[in-house]
């Protein structure tokens, strides 16, 4: 059926601004006013990051129903003010059977995760799927500015108010060009852990892990705080023995008691061992000042051992130090890892970037009287324009202890200062009289 008119109306939305969006109300001359026409085509193009079910949902729209300029410019406004997107438009045409839509969008690539601290009384996918059916474009990240954060802050309160009327839900709003997570966490009660248990874990590690435990129970329940031990703390007992792909899910809090003021919860965190790795192989590659037999024995790992990551870690830091001697003072030392599963193996290729070479720069003492300045000028060896090393600094330090005035405890802080364009360090000592 041949289409009678079509009006084509195009929403701008500024992100920098947060200015509220609204639709051109210019038209062709001629054209015919979309009033109480059968909609029988909804189309949506242009985001990739939601489907058109999704996007449909939030205006409100539905084939079948009637619709006029005014449902479709509400229609388009709600897309605009979610700020999931940087253009919202919309285009629509009469044929004999109805008016046919199509919504044109283009996605707001700025948004930054929702993350949830301490709501106990659900599991993160609880929450997740609350917002998502009130929210159908929701996918766990919002824009950091606008209305959106209000949006999700109304749906979640409901069902903690139901829990506990004394339970407050508080966010921190970052600024419209922040990177940082939207963190939920709730205020009113004192939330405690109790235990934290590991299921997946083997007989052999739990006692280091329940070890480690002790650091952490009794103290307050937050999964930020959580997600950092089982990092820091965690997985390093099993890097040091070879199991390279062991990785802990998510904290999941349970709730074993609650009072006015205090609520008590056991945690599980899953960990998925893996298997242990033994070392097959080691190769250098991108050394030219040092040869390859030069920095094997800086490499503490075995062939046929399991490899400790841990002390993998320390070697490639000593690598990187002696560089440092011969004034390669940003040289990167990265290790690669090709798994032999079938084997329990791991091969590594350690690749250097050897970058420029630093001179010595100027010296500056801070802190001393002339004549102590002076003596200790004449024991700085490492002249101005000399290639930098940058161990002399920490080795000069300790023995210049000695000379200085015995009537005191003293301290010294050393500060590099590095200039990108004469390739050079400048070196910095302050002297300080300990309290």
């Amino acid at each position: 059926m041949r289409a009678f008119a079509k009006i084509a109306v195009v929403l701008l939305l500024s992100i920098v601004t947060q200015s509220q969006t609204k639709p051109s109300n210019k038209r062709r001359p001629g054209a015919i006013s979309a009033s109480a026409h059968k909609l029988v085509e909804l189309k949506v193009t242009g985001t990739n990051l939601y489907s058109p079910n999704q996007v449909i949902a939030t205006t409100g729209l539905k084939v079948g129903q009637n619709v006029n300029e005014e449902a479709l410019k509400e229609a388009t406004q709600k897309l605009g003010e979610t700020r999931l997107f940087t253009n919202v438009a919309y285009s629509y045409s009469f044929t004999g059977e109805g008016t046919k839509v199509e919504l044109q969008l283009a996605d707001n690539e700025k948004l930054v995760p929702v993350e949830f601290d301490n709501l106990v009384w659900f599991s993160n996918q609880q929450l997740l799927d609350k917002i998502h059916q009130a929210i159908p474009l929701f996918q766990g990240k919002v824009p950091a500015g606008g209305g959106l954060v209000d949006e999700i802050a109304d749906i979640l309160s409901v069902p903690l108010a139901q829990k506990n009327p004394q339970l407050h839900l508080d966010y921190l709003r970052s600024g419209a060009d922040s990177t940082n997570p939207v963190v939920f966490s709730v205020s009113g009660t004192q939330i405690s852990i109790q235990k934290i248990e590991y299921p997946g874990a083997s007989s052999t590690r739990l006692p280091a892990l329940n070890a480690a435990s002790q650091k952490i129970e009794g103290r307050t329940y937050q999964h930020s705080v959580l997600a950092d031990f089982a990092k820091t703390t965690l997985e390093p007992i099993y890097l040091k023995d070879g199991y390279l792909k062991a990785a802990f899910s998510e904290p999941e809090a349970h709730v074993v008691s609650e009072s006015s003021d205090e609520t008590v919860v056991d945690v599980k965190l899953p960990i998925a061992e893996g298997q242990q790795y033994k070392l097959s192989s080691l190769s250098f590659s991108g050394n030219a000042v040092f040869s390859s037999d030069k920095l094997q024995p800086q490499i503490h790992l075995q062939p046929g051992v399991p490899v400790s990551a841990l002390r993998l870690k320390d070697d490639l830091e000593g690598v990187r130090r002696l560089y440092g001697t011969r004034g390669y003072i940003k040289a990167a030392v990265e290790p690669h890892m090709e798994f032999d599963d079938a084997a329990a193996t791991v091969s590594y290729g350690i690749e250097v970037k050897e970058g420029d070479v630093y001179k010595m720069g100027d010296l500056q003492l801070e802190g001393l009287e002339d004549k102590s300045v002076a003596r200790m000028r004449e024991d700085w060896t490492l002249r101005e324009g000399e290639t930098y090393d940058s161990t002399y600094s920490q080795r000069f330090v300790k023995r210049a202890v000695a000379d200085l005035p015995a009537d005191a405890h003293w301290s010294i802080a050393v500060n590099e200062s590095v200039n990108e364009q004469d390739k050079t360090v400048d070196v910095t000592l302050r002297f300080a009289k300990a309290q």
